[in-house]
């Protein structure tokens, strides 16, 4: 490769090669990593070239022969940089007020130097009232009676009074047990224990009822809660609520039978 396409790096970063020259050279680019170095050295000044203009440049060249005419010359440059960046800001700041008319979003005074220019006043808000919420079942809740799945079976203690609504749901790892109690007193401790077929049983819920009960008419609202067991549907033979006291003792509330 001869010198001359060492010598055209300038002249490739400064855009003056026509298309043939400029192919060739990067052709050479490519495998020469000096070449290559002394490109992305002059990237940088480039960049500043690209934004003096044929008139300035004539004037810098005049400036060799009076050092009077650089210095007019650098004064001249520095005006118009200095006004070009202040019409900027100007127009950055008409453009802020315009959107903040759209927008009805008010702005403070807009500074004329470099410092941050636009400051939003809070736009006013409407104060709105939301809705009461609904009143909630307690724990874990089977919702609407009417939109559970399962096998529903009612029934109510004429001794206690209590009344359960429950729902039964066979799946592959046993059945799951929606359970609904209302004119449940308290405080006092519960269970809810599964007797299957064979006369064996467990317990397969646990809870604690407050001092006003659930579905009384110190708390209107029932006690709603889901348990599973390992025993299949067609192996339950009863579901019974109880109240277990101090000593562990268990009296039974409500019971589901016959199932």
């Amino acid at each position: 490769m001869s010198r001359a396409d060492h010598m055209d790096v300038a002249a490739y970063a400064l855009g003056v090669l026509d298309t043939q020259d400029a192919e060739r050279f990067e052709e050479h680019l490519a495998t020469c990593w000096a070449c290559a170095a002394e490109l992305e050295t002059m990237v940088p000044v480039v960049g500043l070239l690209s934004g003096i203009d044929g008139e300035t440049m004539m004037a810098l060249e005049q400036t060799h022969t009076d050092p009077a005419l650089l210095d007019r010359t650098l004064m001249a440059v520095r005006r118009d940089r200095r006004r070009t960046r202040l019409r900027q800001v100007f127009a950055t700041a008409a453009a802020v007020v315009a959107f903040g008319a759209l927008s009805g979003v008010g702005f403070a005074t807009v500074f004329h130097d470099d410092r941050q220019f636009q400051q939003a006043d809070p736009a006013p808000t409407v104060p709105t009232t939301a809705p009461a919420p609904e009143p909630k079942s307690s724990g874990p809740g089977i919702g609407d009676p009417a939109g559970v799945e399962g096998e529903q079976h009612d029934a109510t203690d004429p001794g206690t009074g209590v009344n359960t609504t429950m729902f039964l749901v066979g799946k592959e790892y046993g059945t799951e047990i929606n359970v609904r109690l209302t004119k449940l007193p308290g405080p006092r401790t519960c269970r809810l224990l599964v007797v299957r077929k064979n006369n064996t049983s467990e317990v397969v819920s646990t809870w604690s009822v407050p001092g006003g009960g659930y579905g009384t008419s110190t708390n209107q609202l029932p006690l709603e809660l889901t348990a599973s067991t390992a025993a299949a549907r067609d192996d339950i033979a009863k579901i019974q609520v109880q109240s277990v006291d101090a000593n562990g003792i268990a009296t039974p509330l409500v019971t589901v039978a016959d199932l």
